[in-house]
């Protein structure tokens, strides 16, 4: 269709993976490189459990496939604000001062978005009957640059 170095149709200059016709580029983490793409194509394009899409100094972005009936995995970031956003299917997030008292809790779906303040302990899980694809930003950055964790087992494996 376009090429990287073909003139955008939509907003005639060039500006690669930027449009509706624009075609996506292969996964991986592109960071700390100025960066442009559609977010919600790359989102529900990725089928790995966990991967590093940009990883800055001082910020990180990863996209997320929750399979159905699994969850992110309870845990507390001490020193990072988190924000997830869901592109497709539905979720529950739970969040609370201890892992035991999880007394924040609302369904979320596609388009929703959740803020994760540091220190909280939280989970996401997904309750719908497809995956549940996200993206999660980390402030800063909470994976090493280049992480890609097929599965949740594998992720749980390199739990930092």
């Amino acid at each position: 269709m376009y090429e990287y170095n073909m003139m955008c149709p939509y907003y005639h200059y060039l500006h690669p993976y930027c449009c509706p016709g624009c075609r996506l580029p292969k996964l991986k983490d592109y960071g700390p490189d100025p960066f442009v793409i559609n977010i919600e194509k790359a989102t529900k394009r990725n089928n790995y459990f966990r991967m590093a899409l940009w990883t800055g100094e001082y910020l990180q972005l990863t996209l997320m496939d929750i399979k159905v009936g699994e969850d992110v995995g309870l845990e507390k970031h001490t020193d990072l604000d988190q924000f997830i956003r869901i592109e497709q299917g539905a979720g529950l997030v739970q969040m609370g001062d201890s892992k035991n008292k999880l007394d924040y809790q609302k369904k979320v779906y596609d388009g929703y978005v959740i803020f994760i303040p540091a220190g909280k302990w939280h989970n996401l899980i997904n309750i719908g009957n497809v995956s549940l694809k996200i993206y999660s930003i980390y402030a800063p950055p909470e994976h090493p640059h280049g992480t890609i964790h097929k599965t949740k087992w594998e992720a749980e494996e390199h739990h930092y």
